[in-house]
């Protein structure tokens, strides 16, 4: 039973009546009730759980689940604000009421869902899943090869690269795209970035849901189709080992050959090395003295004693002085017979 509570401002978002932050603000204005009563904040419901905003019941928990694919028109809103020109659920003009799943563009066109069933919508959306939407691109310059390389092998967009997707060309202006991710506006930002310039933009799928209307058409989804939507859908392919491909027979050979053919072989491969630990422990190896083992012989340097500036400009100072005494003596007793018998001349 805990299972299935959910906090009530995320109840009513997946109604479509309006955002998680929009719910908060009808809950602190006591606007909404739970069976008759006004909640708190954080108060969790049940789909058995009578839920009211300003007394108009927003969930009828015997009503009919609807899921209908639309080809939106370009110029149309993705949005449930009744207030916005041009909106997806005024265009629609369905009799109960019901809200997107995901959204698309005002100037692309092509498949979307639309649904009274807020429970679907994180699946189809969570882009973790996996799940391919699948697109037919218009642009202003003839595609090359190398446009068509680097869009499938991922572009920084919005501080990320884009995933790995598939991509075809088509006609000279017009590829196909497989994308597995939602970013904003993805595809037009990835051709830019690449120097090109989208014109048209239709998407003609979504998961196993292709395209079959006219603009501005909808219907609603088969039995069949829901039931496989739901089979891919279900948590059980949300993981990444789902994902995965499965081991073919020489994988599995091949894993079988690695492993041990007797529990004895498996026994000796975890004792072995436990075995060589614990003699380690046991007998730690003798470490030779480092004088025996090498002898360091100190390295020889010619080191020149480092000259000073300043006391060699007193030496130059001190000779220059001796020079100069020198030749004024020379030059006074150069007459003086004395000075000459002594050979100082």
């Amino acid at each position: 039973m805990e299972e299935n509570l959910k906090r009530l401002n995320k109840f009513i978002g997946e109604t479509g009546f309006c955002s998680r932050r929009e719910a908060d603000k009808l809950i602190e204005d006591g606007r909404v009730t739970i069976n008759g009563i006004v909640p708190e904040m954080g108060t969790k419901v049940s789909p058995h759980d009578e839920v009211r905003i300003d007394g108009k019941l927003i969930r009828d928990n015997k009503e009919r689940l609807i899921y209908l694919a639309f080809n939106k028109p370009v110029g149309i809103e993705c949005t449930t604000n009744l207030d916005v020109p041009e909106n997806i659920v005024d265009y629609i003009n369905y009799p109960k009421r019901i809200f997107p799943i995901g959204r698309l563009d005002k100037a692309s066109e092509g498949l979307i869902f639309m649904t009274n069933d807020g429970d679907i919508v994180n699946k189809i959306l969570r882009a973790r899943n996996n799940h391919e939407k699948e697109y037919t691109v218009t642009v202003n310059q003839p595609i090359t090869d190398r446009f068509i390389e680097r869009m499938g092998n991922g572009v920084p967009i919005l501080d990320t690269v884009t995933r790995k997707c598939k991509v075809e060309q088509i006609s000279k202006y017009i590829f196909k795209i497989i994308l597995t991710q939602g970013l904003n506006r993805q595809i037009r930002r990835m051709c830019e970035y690449l120097g090109y310039e989208v014109t048209a933009l239709k998407r003609i799928r979504i998961i196993n849901i292709s395209l079959d209307l006219p603009v501005g058409r909808h219907r609603e989804l088969t039995s069949e189709e829901i039931i496989e939507l739901n089979k891919l859908i279900e948590p059980s392919s949300k993981t990444e080992e789902a994902s995965l491909p499965k081991a073919t027979g020489e994988t599995k050979v091949r894993s079988q050959e690695r492993k041990p053919k007797t529990q004895r072989e498996s026994d000796l491969k975890r004792e072995i090395p436990l075995r060589i630990r614990a003699e380690r422990k046991e007998a730690p190896a003798q470490k030779k003295p480092a004088a025996e083992s090498m002898k360091i012989v100190p390295l020889k340097r010619d080191v020149k004693p480092v000259e000073k500036p300043q006391e060699k400009a007193e030496e130059r100072l001190e000779e220059q002085a001796k020079s100069t005494s020198r030749w004024k003596v020379d030059f006074i007793k150069k007459d003086d017979p004395d000075y000459k018998k002594r050979g100082e001349y």
